[in-house]
């Protein structure tokens, strides 16, 4: 594959699956590209551009009243049911929401990040021994997981670490990561089985009800490294997706922001981007399909995407924590908690047959509306 990308990728005889084929075969995933000194992108990576149109503009930010995220205090002074309420209405319209005072060290998010970059920037063998699309593998490097099955790929490269049930024995962990990625794994569970103690009381239930569900049982982190891209009008970071889990803990580098999510602007199909960007020593939450379905529709699982980064700004790191059922072993049936004002409005699932659906479509198309019984009800277009 030529190092400079061909702006002619549409020109007859062009062969795409030969040009995703030849990227995936050197196992470098970007970075390698940016490495070889790409100045035009592949073709592959170019987006509609009318997807991009609004990529080029600063879009509000969500600190302005009119599009603030909430940021919910977990210290222990702090009235419980004043922190349901404000979960309460944050998972239910714009589905994202800080959490401060929330117990992971301020170290351990540096020392998480740091390790992530290092792998990242570090020896291309080292990432190379870990390419893989099995996901069978608990520890694997990868670049796009549905490079053959979406209609463009994006400019970002992912370390997939599956930390719970099933921890990965440390020999199969990263070096750079190996003495911290468990330990901000722990942290992380604890302060994921808070979060869903208090998702659960927001629905009216038992503070149990959604652990005791099952939602808990896996934990899968997700390091996502988007290297500076020289053509980012033609591509994203990542595209505008939904995650398909139950919920989302992600841990922004605090120096460069990127992550964007699609709110309401006063009802109606009338919606605009946001910024989103790192309010220090906080974590993120956002709700995720699973939680939707089983919510009935009371939680949000909002769409959300990173715009690729400038060729002059630094590489963006992040890294995502995905709660969810034990995708090896249950095989239970999830389907809406009814509160008695509405039908259910989706079929229950098995959370494995929702995340195989999931990665046979790729970020291209959301899995939840493909379980809805009201079809009339699928969410608008971006």
């Amino acid at each position: 594959m030529s190092a400079t990308g061909s702006a002619a990728g549409v020109a007859s005889g062009y062969d795409r699956r030969r040009e995703l084929q030849a990227f995936d075969d050197t196992k470098a995933g970007v970075k390698g590209l940016v490495d070889a000194g790409v100045t035009a992108i592949p073709s592959i990576f170019h987006h509609p551009p009318e997807s991009l149109e609004d990529t080029t503009t600063s879009p509000p930010s969500c600190t302005d009243g009119a599009f603030a995220i909430p940021v919910v205090d977990l210290s222990a002074d702090a009235r419980r049911e004043d922190v349901v309420a404000q979960v309460r209405h944050a998972a239910g319209t714009v589905g994202f929401f800080h959490v401060v005072n929330h117990g992971v060290p301020e170290g351990l998010m540096a020392g998480m990040l740091a390790g992530a970059r290092r792998f990242n920037e570090g020896p291309a063998e080292a990432k190379r021994a870990l390419y893989s699309r099995d996901q069978a593998r608990k520890v694997r490097f990868g670049s796009n997981f549905d490079l053959f099955q979406s209609a463009a790929a994006n400019w970002r490269d992912t370390l997939f670490c599956d930390l719970a049930p099933d921890p990965p024995l440390p020999e199969e962990l990263p070096e750079v990561l190996r003495n911290v990625i468990m330990e901000y794994g722990d942290a992380v569970m604890k302060l994921g089985l808070r979060v869903s103690e208090l998702l659960s009381e927001s629905l009216g239930l038992s503070s149990g009800h959604l652990r005791e569900m099952g939602c808990m049982e896996s934990l899968h982190a997700v390091c996502q490294y988007y290297p500076p891209c020289p053509e980012p009008h033609l591509t994203f970071g990542i595209k505008s997706h939904t995650d398909p889990a139950f919920f989302t803990v992600l841990l922004q580098d605090g120096s460069t922001g990127g992550l964007q999510v699609l709110v309401d602007r006063g009802g109606g199909h009338r919606r605009t981007w946001v910024d989103v960007p790192p309010l220090p020593g906080s974590l993120t939450v956002n709700i995720g399909d699973l939680l939707q379905l089983v919510s009935n529709d009371r939680f949000r699982s909002v769409e959300h995407r990173v715009p690729a980064i400038k060729s002059k700004d630094p590489a963006r790191v992040s890294v995502a924590s995905f709660f969810n059922t034990d995708l090896k072993r249950s095989t239970r049936l999830y389907g809406p908690i009814t509160d008695g004002r509405r039908p259910p409005l989706y079929r229950s699932v098995t959370a494995q047959e929702f995340m195989a659906h999931f990665n046979s479509v790729g970020l291209d198309r959301c899995p939840l509306d493909y379980y809805r019984l009201e079809r009339h009800t699928l969410r608008p277009a971006v």
